[in-house]
């Protein structure tokens, strides 16, 4: 324990000395392990919760499709990124563009404008300048992830690259170099659509009524 109090105070020392943040032990506290007695306590907690999950799965009551994160994720989310998802749920994965430097075997090419897409006016989003918050925000949750990968398709690369920020990242550059990438619902992500949001036309429609 001395050892270990020892070694948090040299941490801390050489961290404020070197940053000057006078807060740093209070932040750093958080991120190291706790030294006082409580540790066998929260331990003992902590198992106490995971066996009960483990009882928990193997009751026929316990057989819920949804996850118990799912309340918390929708309360984290925007209108806007619930239309989103509601695209990538029912349109699949959607086309995306890096416009990069074009340099000789790529040595030294740049990514001057990540990530473009038409998944804010697919969507429907209201505010479309807010899309690459929306996708950090998503990703943050575990909803979607961004693939290298491109679409079998090409055709909406091709709408894609015809928009008008895509050509004037070009035109900015002159000599420019288009990677084409895509955007996808995790398996998570998936699931959580198919219980959390509307899909179908027909129920969408019916639950506005009903909220109407």
């Amino acid at each position: 324990m001395t050892l270990a109090r020892d070694a948090q105070a040299e941490l801390v020392g050489a961290a404020q000395k070197l940053l000057g943040v006078t807060d740093l032990q209070q932040r750093l506290g958080g991120l190291l392990p706790a030294t006082g007695g409580s540790d066998e306590a929260d331990r003992g907690d902590l198992r106490r919760r995971g066996y009960e999950l483990l009882e928990r799965s193997s009751e026929l009551a316990e057989q819920g499709e949804s996850h118990p994160a799912y309340a918390r994720i929708l309360d984290q989310l925007s209108p806007d990124e619930a239309r989103i998802l509601r695209l990538l749920a029912t349109g699949g994965p959607q086309a995306a563009v890096d416009v990069r430097t074009w340099r000789p075997l790529d040595v030294g090419s740049t990514v001057v404008a990540p990530g473009l897409s038409m998944i804010g006016p697919n969507a429907g989003c209201r505010h479309a300048e807010r899309v690459p918050a929306y996708l950090s925000n998503l990703y943050r949750l575990g909803l979607i992830w961004f693939s290298r990968d491109k679409l079998g398709d090409p055709a909406p690369y091709q709408v894609l690259e015809a928009q008008p920020d895509v050509a004037d990242a070009v035109r900015a550059i002159g000599r420019a170099r288009i990677v084409r990438r895509s955007i996808h619902l995790t398996p998570f992500g998936g699931h959580f659509c198919q219980q959390c949001l509307p899909l179908d036309t027909a129920e969408f429609e019916a639950l506005g009524t009903v909220a109407g």
